[in-house]
């Protein structure tokens, strides 16, 4: 058996364990006295000894420290002593996950196909159903951030959630991450449990406040996977022109304004935060390997926790404690006496 670090886990219960067998012990002496007084009351004092000829006084001491002994097990057993050690590994699955999306005009551009927001929106479908456990939230944003979707198991709420987002959900222009990380950490519950965010974005930071309040995040636990969608050679954004026309977005010299994958600001993000970095890919591998990591301790060993729990021993009290009161019931206070003949 293995001893190593005894400690009780709930001792708050030892005071039973004191105070009860000194309680015990006041009753015992209590019923002793009126034991004194009802005999004084039936008998005469010269007739005492005759008539006490068979009761045993080691016997009563007996029977008293095994009712003491016996309180005070169940005190010990109450608060559970611990020795030994076992080990507890405890897994991400089924934990909640938080999805912060980039709907910006960015987003529109049309490097994946139909375009990037369609796209993500696509893969994080996916993800869902195919994860199929835990809670799931989504937070859009571009120069501000709103939450779509608070963490709920009711997929068909999310989905609906996600599918009514677009270029026009974020009334602000811009891009500005740190806000939309920030407002994801708002909507999630201060626990223990593992807070894992998925950033699906094209990177372009334009407040450059992303790898800061990610930095900030790391410290409270968060774990962030960046998600890249696009092209770093970049890709012009079609919007809807005057008449209702497709047209191009160009800046205030009128040239086309072209939007790149910014995956150093991505992979910096998803490094702060012991996460990681991947991009979307034609197909969604990158939402895949996100879902495989999330979902295993040997992808994601910063997502697994190994706690080390005491082993109880309480029901070696409990044993003393039958012990004790079976022995107490059958010892007796009455000896044999033995029957003087005359000559």
């Amino acid at each position: 058996m293995d001893f190593t670090h005894p400690h009780f886990a709930e001792p708050r219960w030892l005071w039973l364990a004191v105070a009860g067998p000194v309680l015990v012990v006041l009753l015992q002496r209590f019923a002793a006295r009126a034991r004194q007084r009802q005999l004084a009351r039936f008998a005469a004092a010269a007739l005492l000894p005759e008539l006490g000829r068979s009761h045993s006084a080691a016997r009563r001491a007996l029977k008293n420290a095994l009712l003491v002994l016996a309180v005070a097990a169940v005190g010990v057993a109450l608060a559970r002593p611990q020795w030994g050690e076992t080990a507890e590994f405890a897994q991400a699955q089924g934990e909640d996950i938080l999805f912060v999306l980039d709907c910006s005009r960015s987003m529109l551009a049309a490097d994946v196909r139909p375009d990037r927001l369609t796209r993500a929106k696509l893969a994080i479908q996916d993800f869902v159903q195919e994860h199929g456990q835990g809670r799931v939230g989504l937070v859009a944003f571009a120069g501000q951030a709103f939450l779509q979707c608070p963490l709920t198991f009711d997929y068909d709420a999310f989905r609906e959630a996600l599918l009514a987002v677009d270029d026009r959900s974020i009334p602000v222009p811009g891009t500005d991450i740190g806000r939309a990380l920030e407002e994801a950490y708002l909507a999630m519950e201060k626990n223990d449990r593992h807070k894992i965010m998925v950033l699906v974005t094209d990177g372009e930071d334009l407040e450059q406040g992303g790898v800061t309040e990610a930095k900030r995040l790391a410290d409270k636990g968060v774990v962030i996977f960046t998600i890249g969608i696009g092209s770093p050679a970049g890709s012009p954004i079609l919007v809807t022109g005057n008449g209702g026309r497709p047209d191009l977005l160009r800046d205030r010299a009128g040239e086309v304004v072209l939007s790149r994958l910014d995956e150093t600001t991505l992979r910096a993000i998803a490094e702060a935060t012991r996460g990681r970095y991947q991009p979307l890919g034609a197909l969604g591998e990158g939402m895949t390997y996100v879902r495989r990591a999330v979902e295993s301790a040997s992808l994601l060993p910063g997502l697994t926790q190994t706690r080390r729990l005491g082993v109880d021993r309480f029901h070696l009290p409990v044993a003393a404690v039958i012990l004790f009161l079976v022995s107490e019931s059958l010892i007796g206070t009455r000896r044999r006496v033995r029957e003087s003949t005359g000559a």
